[in-house]
């Protein structure tokens, strides 16, 4: 069957290959269907094969070979041009780097049986499956300032407890992925907030518009129907002990037969690299895991307060949102990462646990692990730079622009938004494209003077909905960064993540939509539209939702 399914999907990626080249024959692309080609191809792959490396690097050469007019030249300039461009780019790079650092930090906790013992420190509050998914549903909640770094350290740290209380890793990476971007999006102050509110700036300068930004983006955050309603799922989700479509079959089988993964998995970490040291090093002091990431999450505040304050100059009247909104992430997590590993180094030497020949061979080993999922995070990435040369947003948004009413803007765009993201991959490429169309065209629909305008629900949900729909497609899309650093941190086969994601993930944007987005557009109170949400939540998993049977640590 594997075979088979292999086979298919070679077949399939040829015949594409072969149509991509007679497609265009000059450098040069207008936005068109085939703009749609290289994600959609990348996306059929993987869910044929499995093997999402492979996928995204097909949809590459497609898309590279579109552009370029026949497949050897676009093999050429995707391996020398579009993919070396995405691992030099600075940002790309220093997330690279901040997740092997952070990888290496993991296996310097998972060695020194620091791991272990914040297991067994946890295990005396948590000693049920619920209990268990709710503490790493909290971890999530308390970790807001960044989705990369929630998203490393929840998924690291709780999946060897997680696994002791048969709780498969496709809900923990689910767990993982869902109080990550959603979170960091609608938080008073993170870097989604600071991204979101720069977007605004160029169309309120040219509208004149007086009201800050930040302000704007505050009374946004409660029409983030998508984001809002699926931490609202994920909580009620474990606390009603309901699972449906696939999460169901992966929580069964992890609950009756201890198997965390799928039998044919393939996890985004090695696990004897990650796992060889703690098995064989019994539990220490809580402190010797808990220091390493105490410290790294009070550096990486401490790295976005000093590189925004440097930002600033000699300003002396400045706000907390002066200082994020030039602070660099990228430099804050990287310092936080390295610094970190040098203290977790020292602190598992001097304190004797381990020698320095077997920390750094720890550390190096956490690096390790996380090779795979770093390659296919620049084969994301340069997904993203393809489908950007071939105007693939432009073309989705055009899609749009012939159905657009004020009363279905915030609906519209919010679809527009998911579309987008869903075949980029990339949430913050889909803010960045529609905030500075979607805010200009929304003032200019309503026809009322601009300040007006932007004090209206319409307004500010098609706002919230640009960056809900971003958040949206990104939890569906198989080739999304976030997607695969979940998947990486917990362990867990990346397809089999977002197979068992997908209803979830459909069942509360279908309500977003209808409850949250049309409702407000014609008028409806956002009470009514929040309440009706949660209801239709609860009725969901009444009615699809199946028990599991319960699991205590003993």
């Amino acid at each position: 069957m594997n075979h088979k399914k292999l086979y298919i999907g070679a077949l399939f990626f040829i015949c594409t290959l072969a149509f991509a080249a007679q497609a265009q024959e000059a450098p040069g692309f207008e936005p068109s269907w085939l703009s749609l080609l290289p994600p959609v191809v990348a996306i059929i792959l993987a869910l044929i094969t499995k093997q999402t490396l492979i996928s995204l690097f097909a949809g590459i050469w497609i898309g590279v070979s579109l552009l370029a007019g026949n497949p050897i030249t676009g093999l050429t300039t995707a391996l020398d041009t579009y993919i070396v461009g995405a691992v030099a780019d600075k940002g790309h790079a220093s997330i690279l780097l901040f997740s092997m650092a952070f990888g290496g930090i993991i296996g310097l906790v998972s060695a020194n049986g620091g791991m272990k013992g914040i297991i067994e420190a946890t295990s005396k509050y948590a000693k049920s499956g619920r209990s268990g998914q709710l503490t790493t549903a909290l971890m999530g909640l308390l970790i807001f300032f960044d989705d990369y770094a929630n998203t490393l350290l929840v998924g690291n740290m709780m999946r060897p407890f997680t696994d002791k209380l048969r709780i498969s890793r496709e809900k923990l990476s689910y767990i993982v992925d869902s109080t990550a971007a959603p979170v960091a999006s609608i938080a008073v102050i993170s870097t989604w907030s600071v991204f979101q509110m720069s977007l605004l700036d160029g169309p309120y300068q040219y509208f004149n518009i007086q009201e800050n930004t930040y302000i704007t983006f505050l009374r946004s955050i409660p029409y983030s129907f998508y984001c809002m309603l699926t931490i609202i799922f994920v909580l009620l989700n474990i606390w009603m002990r309901k699972e449906y479509g696939p999460m169901h079959a992966a929580q069964l089988r992890s609950r009756e037969t201890g198997a965390v993964l799928s039998e044919n998995a393939n996890p985004m970490m090695d696990p004897n690299l990650m796992d060889e040291a703690s098995i064989k090093r019994p539990a220490t002091h809580w402190t010797n895991g808990g220091i390493p990431i105490i410290t790294v999450i009070f550096l990486t505040f401490l790295g976005l307060f000093i590189t925004g304050r440097n930002s600033l100059g000699d300003v002396t009247d400045y706000t907390i949102r002066d200082i994020v909104s030039g602070s660099d992430s990228y430099a804050a997590l990287m310092w936080a990462a390295y610094i970190t590993s040098g203290i977790g180094i020292l602190l598992s030497v001097g304190r004797k646990i381990l020698s320095l020949q077997e920390a750094m061979d720890a550390w190096i080993n956490g690096l390790r692990s996380l090779v795979l999922a770093c390659c296919i995070l620049v084969m994301g990435w340069t997904m993203g730079k393809v489908c950007e040369a071939l105007n693939t947003a432009d073309y989705l948004v055009s899609l749009s622009a012939g159905i657009l009413s004020p009363e279905l803007l915030p609906a519209v765009t919010f679809l527009t938004a998911a579309a987008i993201s869903f075949s980029t991959g990339s949430s913050w490429a889909t803010m960045s494209i529609m905030v500075p169309i979607v805010a200009p065209m929304s003032i200019k629909l309503m026809g009322i003077d601009a300040d007006a305008v932007i004090q209206t629900p319409i307004f500010v949900s098609t706002f919230a909905s640009i960056l809900s729909g971003a958040v949206f497609g990104d939890h569906c899309s198989p080739i999304s960064d976030t997607t695969i650093l979940s998947s990486t941190a917990s362990g867990a086969d990346h397809i089999d993540h977002v197979k068992t994601q997908l209803p979830y993930a459909l069942t509360t944007g279908g309500i977003a939509l209808f409850f949250g987005y049309i409702m407000i557009g014609y008028g409806f109170s956002y009470w009514i539209s929040i309440g009706l949400g949660i209801g239709c939540i609860i009725l969901a998993l009444k009615l699809f939702g199946k028990p599991l049977p319960r699991t205590h640590l003993k």
